[in-house]
């Protein structure tokens, strides 16, 4: 089993709690899905969000969804000028059998564009 490190991102549409967890649990979600991942696959996720999110953490969205012995951890994401505002990314260290090349990033909606090159 080899350990890999899998990237999100979703763009709010506002900074509310309630929406913050119905996108963050839907981020999360897709990742474990599109990975073919279950909870007890997870070692560590790191959530950022940008700035002009105070509502909620998002790890408490992780939690709302059975993530429960998994360490979580949030940060704020730098402040850069023209930055995508109100977004919340995150990185996953997961167990898998999948090799690099097919392990799906899941970039949700408007943060599509942050990632090009990787989003799925």
């Amino acid at each position: 089993m080899a350990v890999r490190a899998v990237r999100g991102a979703v763009q709010l549409e506002r900074d509310e709690a309630g929406h913050m967890s119905e996108r963050v649990e839907e981020l999360i979600t897709a990742v474990l899905e599109r990975n073919g991942l279950g909870a007890d696959d997870l070692i560590s996720v790191w959530f950022t969000a940008t700035p002009d999110l105070h509502s909620d953490f998002p790890a408490a969205a992780a939690r709302r969804v059975g993530i429960v012995d998994v360490p979580l951890i949030c940060a704020q994401e730098l402040d850069i000028e023209g930055a995508m505002p109100r977004v919340v990314r995150l990185l996953a260290h997961v167990e898998t059998e999948l090799p690099k090349s097919r392990i799906a990033h899941v970039y949700l909606g408007a943060a599509a564009a942050l990632r090009k090159d990787i989003a799925q």
